[in-house]
């Protein structure tokens, strides 16, 4: 069974002499439709959250649950939130780069240090690392990808009642085999991410 997420990183840093840390991560850089969203999660010293993990190893009742509690402990909580034509126009990796920016720019102060899962933000003055796996060992990370996922999921379950023939209450917009079916029958909508090639093919056709 994979450990709870602790804070040595942002231990680390403290040490280091930083004093506002951030965790980033995003939510939705696979599906075929949708935004990709990101948060960055500052958190308090001997920050202590019954259920944190990757977002990732929670059902959504969990997440849930945990989302409620970081809205009354974390200290901030900045979201940015990149849609499809934006990730066709740039690419999955730089809208999610994008994304993450916006997030941690609607912090304030701005953090002086970020942890971040596995990239780092050109642009952003402030010392990062990336951490590989950095959701499932970084207490921050964890809470950003927790912050990221449900607030995408609400933005897709409202998708849903604009377009609900293709199911995204369901699949929240990812690649399944009855979103790829429904997307045959009905081709894209605006949600659509058209650089993706099922996408693409189905638009083709």
């Amino acid at each position: 069974m994979p450990r709870d997420p602790d804070d040595a990183f942002e231990c680390e840093a403290w040490t280091r002499g930083f004093r506002r840390v951030a965790g980033v991560d995003e939510a939705g850089r696979g599906p075929l439709a949708g935004p990709v969203v990101a948060a960055a999660v500052v958190l308090p010293r001997r920050c202590r959250l019954d259920g944190l993990r990757d977002s990732k190893l929670l059902s959504e009742r969990q997440r849930e649950h945990v989302y409620a509690q970081l809205l009354t402990v974390a200290v901030d909580i900045g979201v940015g939130v990149v849609d499809a034509g934006v990730i066709d126009a740039l690419n999955i990796l730089e809208a999610t780069r994008l994304a993450m920016a916006q997030a941690v720019r609607h912090l304030t102060p701005c953090p002086d240090y970020l942890l971040l899962d596995a990239v780092v933000l050109p642009g952003i003055a402030a010392e990062q690392r990336a951490v590989i796996k950095g959701d499932r060992l970084c207490r921050s990370i964890a809470a950003a990808s927790i912050v990221a996922k449900v607030l995408r999921d609400r933005l897709m379950s409202r998708a849903h009642v604009r377009y609900p023939q293709y199911g995204f209450l369901a699949h929240k917009g990812y690649g399944t085999a009855e979103h790829l079916r429904q997307l045959q029958r009905y081709g894209p909508c605006d949600l659509h991410r058209r650089s993706f090639a099922p996408v693409r093919e189905a638009a083709a056709r």
